[in-house]
């Protein structure tokens, strides 16, 4: 079913910009209400989702292998532990009982702080946060999800409440993997903060890091989301269903705690560790305020500044793909492609994401989709790539809506996505990362500018090895 798009005064370019606007899956059409509960079921683990979650696995680790630097001097064994410690976690949190708990426990706090959040907006923005309005909720709920996590996460900062987990989690990957004690800081740190934050827990260590050391600390941060981002998710995906925020509090948590030792595997086979290193791990404490209120209004200046970045950001690139889906839209509209992929494809037309789809749908396949979904999967890993995972996240709030056309068949697909968008890998990020870790080292920035493109294919690739591993578990 095609939807019709009324333009006003530009009605003599009604076809064109009909189409186009189509093809951009403009989230503002949809509803809040999720509707994952509608798609086809996922069949539990099975043979057909071992086989093809192996081979997915197999794929992703060879791209990894065919790009590494130093393929002879790869530790096996720290590959084969970090797997077995991310298939570990996954079947913990997707299968065990007391795992599940925990997690949902540990999810049950980020929809509770949702709550909060939404009493503090009531208050200053009165019935506009009630509206059932896609730009509102981002608005009037999402961004200021973002202010006050970072707010909360400075405090805990501040009171030494995530250095004592980082802390304890960085000794146990040093541990298992044997890399050094800074990078496992800096890679668990990214589990709670941004990929500029987290260095400056290892801002001690940053100058004298060996170029293994780098990229981990590079694609650790493109491979996860920072605390205050991943709430804004839970809340932009989970909507008013408290349901839906536990369920995809859940599993961004989980995809965050399962792209550390993705990370690990990842950059370890890209750049394989050959130099001494140490396993010093004294977490920096600089800039973390003077005293409770200094640490509140830090973290609220920080998260004032992310959420003005992150709606900027939206709207201009929102507004770019709009503009290259009527270029698109219009040369499909003179060749007469848009009627034959119409017939042929979920899609209404030539469009951005209908290349991107077609690009990344091998991908998507081998990764375990099922064929109905492998074009708009690999559009959500196109759109994350070229964008940023907050516009294919806003995409995939429409896709998962059953309501919409297109959308996502399966339960499975939509779970997925959730894995493989949660992280900071795309282009945009290789700037971030040379401007924030570089200010931090600067006799690091050439060796930060060089890695730029690998840490995105890192980051990448241990996105979608903690999607497909998920995908193999869920059937």
């Amino acid at each position: 079913m095609k939807k019709n798009i009324t333009i006003g005064s530009l009605s003599f370019l009604l076809p064109l910009i009909s189409v186009a606007q189509d093809a951009t899956q403009s989230p503002t059409t949809q509803t809040a209400t999720t509707q994952v509960m509608k798609a086809v079921a996922s069949e539990g683990f099975s043979l057909e989702s071992f086989t093809r979650g192996v081979v997915g696995m197999i794929t992703l680790l060879f791209i990894a292998f065919l790009f590494s630097s130093n393929r002879r001097a790869i530790n096996w064994k720290t590959i084969g532990i970090g797997l077995a410690l991310q298939l570990s976690i996954a079947i913990g949190i997707l299968k065990v009982g007391f795992i599940q708990d925990a997690f949902d426990f540990a999810g049950s706090i980020f929809v509770l702080i949702l709550d909060f959040t939404r009493a503090g907006s009531q208050f200053l923005l009165g019935n506009l946060v009630d509206t059932n309005s896609i730009g509102y909720i981002f608005a009037f709920q999402v961004l200021p999800t973002i202010i006050f996590f970072s707010a909360l996460t400075s405090l805990l900062f501040y009171l030494g409440v995530i250095q004592v987990i980082v802390r304890g989690m960085a000794w146990a990957l040093s541990k298992l993997l044997n890399i050094s004690g800074a990078e496992s800081l800096s890679v668990t740190g990214n589990i709670f903060l941004g990929q500029t934050e987290a260095p400056l827990m290892i801002k001690a260590y940053l100058a004298k890091m060996t170029r293994s050391e780098i990229l981990l600390v590079m694609i650790g941060g493109m491979a996860t989301v920072a605390g205050g981002v991943m709430a804004a998710y839970i809340q932009y995906l989970g909507g008013d269903d408290p349901q839906m925020r536990l369920l995809f509090a859940r599993h961004l948590l989980a995809a965050s705690v399962m792209a550390a030792p993705g990370a690990i595997v990842v950059s370890k086979m890209l750049c394989p560790q050959t130099e001494q290193f140490s396993n010093d791990s004294h977490v920096s404490m600089e800039n973390v305020g003077s005293n409770v209120l200094d640490a509140i209004a830090n973290g609220t200046t920080e998260g004032l500044k992310l959420a003005a970045n992150v709606a900027a950001m939206l709207l201009v690139f929102v507004a770019f793909i709009a503009m290259i889906n009527y270029f698109f839209n219009w040369v499909g509209y003179q060749t007469h492609l848009n009627n034959i992929i119409a017939s042929n494809t979920p899609y209404n037309g030539l469009s951005l994401e209908m290349i991107l789809g077609t690009v990344f749908s091998p991908v998507m396949w081998l990764a375990g989709i099922a064929k109905e979904d492998v074009m708009l999967m690999g559009q959500l890993l196109g759109i994350k790539l070229s964008s940023s995972e907050f516009v294919a996240y806003t995409q995939l709030a429409t896709l998962k809506d059953m309501t919409s056309a297109p959308h996502l068949m399966y339960n499975k697909s939509i779970i997925m996505a959730t894995y493989m968008l949660c992280g900071f890998a795309n282009f945009a990020s290789i700037g971030i990362q040379i401007g924030g870790i570089g200010a931090l080292a600067p006799n690091q920035r050439k060796t930060l500018s060089q890695f730029g493109l690998k840490a995105v294919l890192g980051g990448t690739l241990a996105s979608l090895l903690s999607a497909t591993i998920a995908g193999m578990i869920i059937g």
